[in-house]
């Protein structure tokens, strides 16, 4: 382990130094910028602290078991903590302020979308999920199918929405860098992505579970501090705050009603469906049921994330109204075509972060800096960790050599995890100028067209098939990637061709590849008569048996 904190310290004195270097230094176009010593130093505090809890959790990490859910050992609030940890990530956090910041009333549609998707893991997935799964989602989906061809279909749709919600945490930490150190954005991702391997490489889900836990106190402590400070300002009346946003905002009274940043009731309702149901298939949160040890640390684990969560959305639209009266001074450095957040160094996803240094200057800033730093780095682990296990354990344990050890299906994950760790860094370089927040709602709307129908049907419909979870599932998975390459958010914005070109009218495909894979599952299973068929029909008695008694859950996930 000593090599290994070598590297670390390397690598965060080398992020010192590089900062230093590039914010003294001419980078051509890019402005000069003072080295920010206070905030690097919170910053190199803070981070230095997280790793030292990775270095910890790698003695802790023995078996595969370990690595993927941390030995089934974590309290419900432990959990819970850790769940609202990775739920307050980039897009709550920056994205979220970022988009009320830029437009208002209306970026509280993603805060509202994200929060009402609890009630349907709360009621209709945790319990069931702990009783059947042992390590992933596919476990639960194919209790009472043919393994091969469902796990081949989880990994494909893990691996897909592991790979788009990477894209918004490493734009997010690159921005970050680029403001904290000076950094040119390229070298930040690579920054980035080096030390987020660290975490999973060496702790698993022990570290990614604790720095979840320690950032989303920090972070909720923080965000508390920057609301209670925007209140202060505006003698805690929102009436006032409210106010004397619309008197400075360039969309003025569009601010404070819908309209702003969603056009039309088709895009609305997308969304909302995205949002709401894509939470109940994203693969890292599903995952983070089967660290605890029974199902009901799991429903408590849900309600406690469900508290933290409300809460701290809450904050986020007082943040992103006080950014908008604390950082436009001077209206004209903002207003760049139009558009309040092109003024904005690092863009609007940085609202948050410049607000920090306007009501608790530098010491505040490095402080929420870091937070924020580490709650990126900690949910990019979390969807590394997933995306390796998709790979490790639905794909290569479960299909392609069954008989293998845990040994070998640990070094299989950190071959995987390297792999995704670079696919991150690329991808975050390629979306460099999308606001967080978009970018994690094309991740939600893959999720909830292909995992969530899956296992939904799968667990609560006794005639879904093998091969109508399948057929749905990819059909939903491929309507929902086309139809999302397809819009203006990735056709125009991402691969840069001209405007209006985007050949698929929306931004959210939610409501035509979610209601497609529905209804592929349901046509193919009940035109499905084959002998296999009838048999997954017989078993589901005891499927429903196991998933809402617990019976037999302290086992393997088998049959």
């Amino acid at each position: 382990m000593t090599k290994f904190t070598k590297i670390l310290a390397g690598l965060l004195a080398l992020a010192v130094a590089g900062g230093a270097l590039a914010a003294g230094a001419d980078l051509g176009n890019t402005a000069k910028q003072a080295t920010n010593w206070t905030a690097i130093a919170m910053f190199a505090i803070f981070v230095g602290g997280t790793l030292y809890i990775t270095k910890w959790a790698a003695s802790q990490t023995k078996t595969a078991a370990d690595f993927y859910t941390g030995g089934g050992g974590i309290t419900g609030f432990q959990n819970g903590l850790a769940i609202a940890g990775d739920y307050m990530s980039a897009a709550s956090f920056l994205g979220i302020s970022g988009l009320v910041f830029a437009n208002g009333f209306d970026g509280l549609i993603f805060s509202i979308g994200w929060l009402v998707g609890w009630p349907v893991i709360t009621f209709l997935m945790a319990e069931r999920l702990r009783n059947l799964g042992k390590f992933t989602f596919a476990d639960v989906a194919s209790y009472r199918f043919a393994q091969t061809p469902v796990r081949i279909f989880a990994a494909s749709a893990s691996l897909v929405i592991v790979a788009f919600y990477m894209i918004a945490q490493m734009v997010g930490a690159g921005q970050l860098i680029k403001i904290l150190f000076g950094m040119e954005y390229l070298y930040a991702e690579i920054l980035v992505g080096g030390v987020m391997l660290a975490y999973v490489l060496f702790g698993g889900m022990t570290a990614t579970t604790w720095v979840q836990i320690i950032k989303a106190v920090m972070l909720l402590g923080g965000a508390t501090f920057m609301a209670l400070a925007v209140l202060f300002q505006n003698g805690f009346s929102p009436e006032t705050l409210f106010t004397n946003a619309v008197a400075i905002h360039s969309k003025k009274d569009a601010i404070m009603g819908p309209g702003a940043l969603i056009k039309d009731p088709i895009s609305a309702i997308s969304v909302g469906m995205a949002l709401m149901f894509g939470t109940a298939g994203l693969p890292h949160i599903l995952m983070r049921f089967f660290t605890v040890p029974n199902a009901k640390e799991a429903r408590k684990s849900v309600a406690w994330a469900t508290t933290w969560i409300g809460y701290f959305y809450i904050l986020t639209f007082i943040i992103g109204f006080g950014a908008i009266t604390n950082l436009i001074a001077n209206p004209a450095e903002y207003f760049v075509g139009g558009e309040i957040a092109k003024g904005l160094k690092g863009g609007g996803n940085m609202a948050a972060v410049h607000l920090a240094n306007a009501v608790g200057g530098n010491l505040f800033l490095g402080f929420i800096s870091a937070v924020a730093f580490a709650t990126i780095l900690a949910v990019v682990a979390g969807l590394t960790l997933s995306g390796a296990t998709a790979v490790s354990h639905d794909l290569y344990a479960s299909v392609f050599n069954k008989g293998c050890t845990s040994e070998q299906e640990l070094r299989v994950s950190k071959i995987a995890t390297m792999c995704l760790g670079v696919l991150a860094i690329v991808l975050g370089i390629a979306f460099e100028k999308e606001n967080v927040a978009y970018m994690v709602m094309l991740a939600f709307t893959i999720a909830c067209s292909s995992n969530f129908p899956v296992l939904f049907m799968s667990v609560l419909w006794k005639n879904c098939t093998t091969r109508g979870a399948v057929v749905g599932g990819f059909v939903g998975l491929g309507m929902a990637v086309v139809l999302t390459i397809g819009s203006a958010a990735v056709w125009e914005a991402v691969m840069g061709n001209p405007k209006g070109s985007a050949w698929f009218p929306y931004n959210s495909a939610a409501l035509f590849s979610m209601s497609a894979a529905f209804f592929t599952i349901w046509l193919v299973s009940i035109l499905d008569n084959s002998a296999q068929a009838q048999k997954e029909r017989a078993l589901y008695p005891s499927q429903q048996l196991r998933s809402e008694t617990g019976m037999g859950a302290s086992g393997a996930s088998g049959h």
